[in-house]
Parts: C-alpha cells; sequence; structure tokens
C-alpha cells in the first residue's frame, strides 16, 4: 500500500515530516563531514583550493539556500501551471517498485562498469561528471578522455534505458513532451537566467577566456555535456524514475528528496575524489552527496511542477554549470587557445 491512500491533510503531514527527517539528515552529514576532515579537505579541486576550509565545508549549504530559493521562484512562476498527474504516468505499484528496483540496480552497475572502464583504458573512473568539472583538475582530462566518458554515460544511462522503457511507455509518460509549452519555457528562461548571473558571479572563469576561445570552446562544451551528462540525468532520474517515485510514496516533498539522492548517489567517485585511504574514501562519498543532493532536488522540484523532464535540462544543467562553468576546462583539455 503507497502512501497514495492518505487524506490530504495526512499526506501534508506526512510531507512536513519528510523535510524535517531532510533537515536533520542534512545536518548530521555536514557533521559527519567537520568530523572526518578534522580541517582538510584532500581534494583534488583547483578552483576552491584557495578557499578557507569553512567555506569549503560551508558551500554545499549555501547552494541549498540558492536551490531552495530557486524552488520558491519556480513555483511561483508555475503556479497556474496546467494540472497534470505525473504519478498517472508511472505503471501500478507491484509493477513501479519492480522497475524502480531494477533500474536502480541497473544504474549502480553502470557506474562500476565506468569505474572498471576508465582506469583498463589509462583513464580515470567515469562518473556523472568529467573529470575537473566544475572544480579543476590538476591534470586536466584528454580529448579521448572526455569523449570516451561522454559515450560511455550516454550508452549505458541514456540510451539503453530509453530504448528499453520506449517499447512499454509513450514520451509523454516518460515526462519528455512539453504539456503547457508557453509556461515551460518562461520557467526554463527565468532559472537559466538567475542561474547564470548567479555562477558567473561565483565562477567567472569563462571572464578569463579570449572570446576567440570561449566560441571555439562553448560549443564543444554544450554538446560533451549533453551526452555525457545531461541526457542520461534526463532519462534515468526525470524520464523514468521520477514518476514512479511520486506513484509509490503518494508524496511531492520525498519524491523530490529521493530525486537528489538519486542524483548524488550518481556521482559517488568523482574526478576531484580521494581513495588513498578509506578515511578519505569515506570523506569523498560523504561529501559528494551534500554536494549533489540540492542541485538533484531543485532537478527533481521543475520536474514534478512542469511534468516536463526537459525544463530541468535546458534550465539548470546543459548550459548552466555546463557551458558558463566548464567550458575553461574544456578548451583546456581540447587545446583550445
Amino acid at each position: 500500500m503507497t502512501t497514495l491512500a492518505m487524506t490530504p491533510r495526512r499526506r501534508a503531514r506526512f510531507d512536513r515530516l519528510v523535510i524535517g527527517a531532510g533537515v536533520a539528515g542534512w545536518l548530521a552529514l555536514n557533521l559527519l563531514v567537520l568530523e572526518l576532515a578534522r580541517g582538510l579537505l584532500p581534494f583534488d579541486r583547483p578552483l576552491m583550493a584557495h578557499m578557507p576550509f569553512a567555506l569549503q565545508v560551508a558551500m554545499p549549504t549555501l547552494g541549498l539556500v540558492e536551490q531552495l530559493a530557486l524552488m520558491g521562484l519556480a513555483w511561483r512562476i508555475t503556479r497556474r501551471h496546467a494540472p497534470f498527474d505525473m504519478a498517472a504516468r508511472a505503471p501500478d505499484a507491484p509493477r513501479a517498485w519492480r522497475e524502480t528496483l531494477t533500474l536502480l540496480a541497473y544504474a549502480m552497475l553502470g557506474q562500476i562498469g565506468g569505474w572498471i572502464v576508465g582506469p583498463a583504458l589509462g583513464y580515470r573512473p567515469f562518473s556523472f561528471h568529467l573529470a575537473g568539472s566544475m572544480v579543476g583538475c590538476s591534470s586536466p582530462p584528454s580529448p579521448g578522455e572526455a569523449l570516451l566518458w561522454a559515450s560511455y554515460n550516454f550508452l549505458v544511462f541514456a540510451m539503453v534505458p530509453y530504448l528499453w522503457f520506449r517499447r512499454t511507455y509513450s514520451n509523454a509518460a516518460l515526462n519528455l513532451v512539453f504539456t503547457d509549452r508557453g509556461a515551460d519555457w518562461r520557467v526554463i528562461l527565468i532559472v537559466l537566467f538567475v542561474e547564470s548571473a548567479v555562477q558567473l558571479t561565483a565562477m567567472p572563469g569563462v571572464f578569463r577566456m579570449r572570446p576567440e576561445a570561449f566560441l571555439t570552446a562553448a560549443p564543444i562544451a554544450f554538446v560533451l555535456f549533453l551526452f555525457g551528462t545531461v541526457l542520461p540525468t534526463m532519462v534515468l532520474i526525470h524520464a523514468i524514475l521520477l514518476p514512479r517515485y511520486l506513484k509509490l510514496t503518494g508524496s511531492t516533498a520525498l519524491t523530490v528528496v529521493l530525486g537528489g539522492v538519486t542524483y548524488a548517489s550518481m556521482h559517488l567517485v568523482e574526478g576531484w575524489s580521494s581513495f588513498r585511504s578509506l578515511h578519505d574514501a569515506a570523506l569523498s562519498i560523504v561529501f559528494v552527496i551534500v554536494s549533489y543532493t540540492g542541485p538533484g532536488m531543485f532537478k527533481a522540484f521543475v520536474t514534478c511542477r512542469t511534468g516536463n523532464a526537459w525544463v530541468h535540462a535546458l534550465g539548470y544543467h546543459a548550459i548552466a554549470p555546463h557551458v558558463i562553468v566548464d567550458t575553461p576546462i574544456v578548451a583546456a583539455a581540447f587545446g583550445v587557445r
């Protein structure tokens, strides 16, 4: 039995419990970071190495505050959005359970495959982000590493799941159709404008590039990250898992949290992670969770508000951050000067 059977009052109480548990979990994870780090984050993040330790630890929480503000903005923009029932796009509960658990197991096996394939070919383990994305790295990826990373992720996390589920479900049932074109584009453009302004203020690396270099590298960054992380995220989480999470829980709040945790879990081995010891590995995994749960929650929230997986992909992923922030690392990888 799912929480869909709850009355509106009980569902609202359940959502408040989810939010309270989320706040408690967030505090516990950050305290664990402080306990494990002991004043030092042993990560390969050159763009953040100059920051004081306290600020580095606080960055995910500061980001979460901004993401919560963006949720409020998205809620206001969509408050008159045409009604839809995203849970109705998922199958009955028993089948939804089977599909959800099977896909999560497949996604984990896909991640493990990336940890094997990358090193086997002389590269770093693959995650949902290219090494150096957002934070820089001491050894930029080569063109071969970048192209193989994007190809592997697109094939394993986007193409195979999409083709498998498309045999049974329509694009509308997979959240891949604009249900309210005007409203959806309004969300995309406003969120993109706000998030771009925030990221250009916090990470202004593109301003240090020559205009010619930016114009050459930016399209490469867009295509590379579109196939390497945007489409895999959109298909795996927003097209397939979110409707099933909502069907099984009956709670938008819990669906948003699960979307955030799932997104974070797809980044377990990042290019900046340290696995030199069990201690460093534990700290890396915990810091991944606090770093990516917030962005994943915002992505899930706008999908739940619009019923359209393209909204997060275009408004809060493909361009901001992966063109605005990551064009310099792509330029370094491909020798664009």
